[in-house]
């Protein structure tokens, strides 16, 4: 697997990797960051790679969307870290990326949990590539009338339009979309949260810079670890097949529109089970994780595979 996130913003990122992290079946290649203070953000993931014992190349990657103006200039989380950030080699994330795709044809599953923009310069560097993935799967997007705070927009997708518009309509193997009308329906509160993170030193790392969402926030939405958790237990969502149009004009470029189609190049999520979900996400943690005080946990280690 490669991660490519826009970690530091939203605290979620952080919580998918830590998953990751801790998830026995990832063989996790390489993560690459994407947006405003790229470097600030590859030095939130190398810090939750630190503490979990694990080395991974870290590459910064794209700081600007494809046409349109910056959206997203910092990552607050950032705030958190101690001391001096380490230094990450700049301008090498794509190469990165061709690299182990292509020493891995057809094996390669690629999680992005961000704005699309280092996926699509990606994919317009080198054409063939996306057919060498294994399979792309993406947070981004809304393809429902569920109702959420921000209407018809998703933030991944419009901070860069153009990317979305060219990664969905990549010819990926397998390309698998969740947008925020499923995973808006995945949330805790910060009560909750530090009940549940408490017990492994990742999530508990995790805890400490969530304390800069809680401050403006009341919920954690857990939009990317939905993603991640679904590869290994795909009963957690329902998935439908269809097409994808990005709009790309008028005053909000990057909304989707999903038309349903057994012949769609793409699946998307279509309904989500939030306590599968919060089983399945909180199995791979160390005792006493994902459970308050006094409380067994329900279900097993997941096994499900893409």
């Amino acid at each position: 697997m490669l991660l490519d996130t826009d970690i530091g913003s939203d605290i979620d990122d952080a919580v998918a990797l830590a998953y990751l992290l801790r998830q026995p079946g990832c063989e996790l290649l390489g993560i690459t960051t994407v947006t405003g203070d790229a470097a600030g953000r590859a030095a939130l993931a190398s810090a939750l790679c630190d503490a979990a014992g694990a080395s991974v190349p870290i590459f910064p990657g794209a700081e600007r969307p494809l046409r349109i103006a910056q959206m997203q200039t910092e990552a607050p989380q950032v705030r958190r870290l101690p001391g001096a950030r380490p230094q990450f080699p700049r301008g090498r994330a794509l190469d990165f990326l061709r690299e182990t795709i292509r020493r891995y044809p057809g094996e390669v599953t690629l999680l992005a949990v961000g704005p699309l923009t280092n996926v699509a310069s990606l994919f317009a560097a080198d054409p063939e590539l996306p057919r060498l993935l294994h399979s792309l799967v993406l947070m981004g997007g809304k393809y429902s009338a569920y109702p959420t705070p921000w209407g018809p927009t998703e933030w991944n997708a419009i901070v860069d339009p153009h990317a979305t518009a060219a990664v969905l309509a990549a010819p990926v193997p397998a390309l698998v979309a969740f947008g925020l009308d499923i995973t808006w329906q995945v949330a805790q509160g910060p009560q909750e949260v530090a009940a549940h993170f408490r017990g492994d030193p990742l999530l508990e790392l995790v805890l400490d810079w969530s304390e800069v969402w809680f401050a403006e926030r009341e919920l954690l939405h857990f939009h990317d670890p939905l993603a991640a958790v679904w590869l290994w237990e795909p009963s957690v969502c329902t998935l439908e097949r269809g097409s994808v149009e990005v709009a790309l004009g008028g005053e909000t470029p990057g909304v989707t529109r999903f038309t349903a189609d057994p012949d769609g190049a793409l699946s998307v999520a279509v309904a989500v089970d939030p306590e599968r979900f919060f089983a399945a996400y909180y199995s791979v943690f160390g005792a006493g994780a994902g459970r308050p005080p006094g409380t067994t946990h329900p279900v097993d280690s997941p096994g499900g595979r893409l």
